[in-house]
């Protein structure tokens, strides 16, 4: 509202430099892109980013199966870190077993794998996910989990965007300062010798 009422006011006003005009409607379509640009950028990438990630869960859950395995005792080496987001901050309250589980295929497989420390003990049951060879994998993400990375994402590119346009209007007002002041200059350097002087000019 400031950057058009400043449009307007420079319309017709006999003071008015060429520099004022146009860091006017540069004030108004930086408010432009920021009421309009900013969202939409913001909005486009986190529905694709969204999209993406949901056909990423879409296909973990195809791929990965899950299954129960039986602890058969502690391990003496860790496992192999195999960490998801939803379980990332749960791993110092995990130990590392020895446990038996059955693959896709139907075939018993024995291997190192993490549960938790309530779940370690030889013979307790728990969950695990498997590739279709029956190896250990992560657990495939969560829709959920896909949805706040995409808000995420899209609230990152709005703020980008917006700190873009903000930059380029900061740069061209400051280049237009800084010509205003050229011209300032050379109209004080041709006043300069006669100012005080009765009569200078006449």
């Amino acid at each position: 509202m400031r950057a058009a009422t400043g449009v307007w006011r420079w319309r017709h006003n006999p003071l008015r430099r060429t520099t004022d005009v146009i860091e006017a409607w540069v004030a108004l379509t930086a408010v432009v892109l920021l009421a309009l640009a900013v969202p939409t950028a913001g909005w486009l990438s986190g529905v694709r980013t969204d999209a993406s990630l949901q056909r990423a869960v879409q296909a973990q859950h195809r791929l990965r199966q899950p299954t129960t395995a039986r602890v058969v005792r502690l391990a003496d080496t860790p496992a192999p870190g195999l960490t998801s987001p939803e379980s990332a901050d749960e791993q110092p309250l995990r130990r590392s077993v020895v446990a038996r589980w059955t693959a896709p295929d139907g075939t018993p497989r024995t291997g190192t794998v993490t549960t938790r420390r309530e779940l370690a003990d030889p013979g307790a049951t728990f969950r695990i996910w498997t590739d279709r060879s029956g190896r250990p994998v992560t657990a495939p993400m969560l829709p959920e989990t896909a949805h706040a990375h995409a808000i995420a994402i899209g609230l990152l590119t709005a703020a980008l965007v917006g700190v873009f346009v903000e930059a380029v209007r900061r740069l061209v007002v400051r280049r237009l300062v800084h010509r205003r002041y050229q011209r300032l200059d050379r109209a004080w350097a041709k006043a300069g010798p006669d100012w005080g002087r009765t009569g200078a000019g006449s």
